[in-house]
């Protein structure tokens, strides 16, 4: 058996000709979304996926209001722009880029934007909402992982799903997702106190791997047939590429590849989906805010 590639950068690019599309039938009754997001500092992968995002903006028809702070902006002075960002009528969405500098509480400045224009869904009235299943912005990785099965029309319902890796931006809100009535599977975690991860990974149906280290799942850990997601996105040193290193994900691949009925590559699988959603989050805060929803 040869697995079926998840093209997700296809999939995420016809999300955002979509996003696109409603994005200007609203500029035509006035309606401008706009999105602010925030960079502290100059951290090499930070500065890569905010570009990305600007690239989407654009393309989407948004309105860009970004700001790159630098490496010493103060905790208080963060907080005081994200004040101002959330009484600004003409912003909707509101995205810190993560990692912030060690001296910056990352709690803090999550809890400080107006849950109404957190479009990464990292706030905890959205993570509360989402967790009893009312409306809520999603967050963009886990909301990305189910369009990619809904697109490709993978059954979910009664299926077994293994999530590897617990945090609280992939593993946990993933699990939430997975068993919601919509999606329906049955879902186990498994995180660094599970004993015997691969007998369990074995059992599953649907495989995530977001646990943020290469080769966390072998060809041996799959069963036939099963569907296999890698979220991971890991650097390897490569003198044979310019940048100096390749990315790899947390699954073995071309192994994987031969067991597999289905399997997202790095790059190309699940990143380019959290961007596309993040424009979705983006254009639903603004449908919100003017009261067209």
């Amino acid at each position: 058996m040869s697995a079926q590639i998840i093209d997700g950068k296809a999939i995420a690019q016809s999300v955002r000709e979509d996003v696109a599309k409603k994005v200007s039938e609203l500029k035509s009754k006035g309606i401008n979304p706009c999105l602010a997001v925030i960079l502290v500092g100059e951290n090499p992968a930070s500065v890569s996926y905010v570009t990305g995002k600007q690239k989407a903006l654009q393309e989407a028809g948004m309105v860009d209001r970004s700001v790159h702070l630098p490496e010493s902006t103060s905790e208080e002075e963060l907080l005081k722009l994200i004040e101002e960002l959330n009484n600004d009528s003409s912003v909707n969405g509101i995205l810190v880029q993560l990692p912030l500098p060690k001296h910056i509480n990352e709690d803090r400045v999550i809890m400080a934007i107006n849950p109404e224009k957190d479009v990464d869904g990292f706030h905890p009235v959205n993570v509360g909402n989402l967790m009893i299943g009312r409306k809520a912005f999603l967050p963009c990785t886990p909301h990305g992982v189910v369009v990619l099965l809904e697109k490709m029309n993978i059954e979910t319902s009664g299926k077994h799903c293994v999530i590897i890796g617990r945090s609280n931006i992939v593993g946990k809100p993933l699990s939430i997702l997975m068993s919601s009535k919509k999606v329906n599977s049955t879902v186990t975690i498994c995180h660094t106190g599970t004993k015997d991860v691969a007998s369990i990974v074995k059992q599953a149906d649907i495989i995530v791997a977001a646990a943020g280290h290469p080769m966390t799942v072998t060809k041996d850990m799959v069963k036939p047939g099963a569907v296999v997601i890698d979220v991971g996105v890991n650097r390897i040193p490569d003198s044979s590429k310019k940048s100096g290193f390749r990315l790899v994900g947390d699954v073995e691949y071309e192994g994987i590849s031969q067991v597999a009925s289905y399997i997202t590559p790095v790059p190309g699988g699940v990143g380019p989906m959290t961007i596309a959603m993040l424009m979705v989050n983006t254009l639903e805060a603004a449908l919100n805010q003017n009261g067209v929803n």
